[in-house]
């Protein structure tokens, strides 16, 4: 990676994280207005730096990243906000950088999820909610009474793992390359 890629990604990142944080903590949502900013950015500073190539690889990583979260969302784990955003991101980042921030956010979700149930309390409800997750694709689609949509205390703001796991992982990248 170029630094001069790292300081567009930054210009943008660095903004959209602490846009994301904000909304996502106090209102629960992504405005989409940001996540659009965010894939346009990302696919205007790839192709600006690798031609064709670069919008290539921009497309790709936002449908490989697309398809990562989606996954998740399937289960339950995160909002139609969160696969967005993180679109987004695999536009901006390129298709190369996505698996390595894909395990960098999802280790950052899992943290920032461990420490919000450990303040809240809600340990037993959070464990019954991912046994729920599977639960409902077993033979049969078990669903466990009680297993509706949570309560705002109990999700996670997952724009902030996303945005600070991106932030992470296209950190680390540039300082080994």
């Amino acid at each position: 990676m170029t630094s001069e890629l790292f300081i567009l990604m930054l210009i943008v990142l660095l903004p959209m994280a602490g846009l994301i944080a904000y909304y996502d903590v106090r209102y629960r949502r992504i405005p989409n207005w940001a996540v659009l900013g965010a894939l346009l950015s990302g696919l205007v500073i790839q192709t600006s730096q690798g031609g064709l190539k670069g919008l290539i690889l921009a497309v790709a990583g936002c449908a490989f990243a697309f398809a990562l979260m989606f996954v998740i969302y399937l289960f339950g784990g995160m909002g139609a906000g969160d696969v967005k955003l993180f679109a987004a991101i695999g536009a901006l980042i390129g298709a190369g950088l996505v698996l390595p921030t894909f395990v960098a956010v999802v280790t950052t979700g899992g943290v920032l999820a461990l420490g919000m149930t450990l303040w809240k309390g809600t340990a037993r409800e959070t464990i019954r909610r991912v046994w729920g997750m599977f639960a409902r694709w077993l033979p049969g689609g078990l669903v466990l009474r009680g297993m509706e949509k949570p309560a705002v205390r109990q999700t996670v703001p997952y724009g902030v793992a996303i945005t600070l796991g991106s932030l992470v992982s296209t950190a680390m990248v540039f300082l080994r390359s």
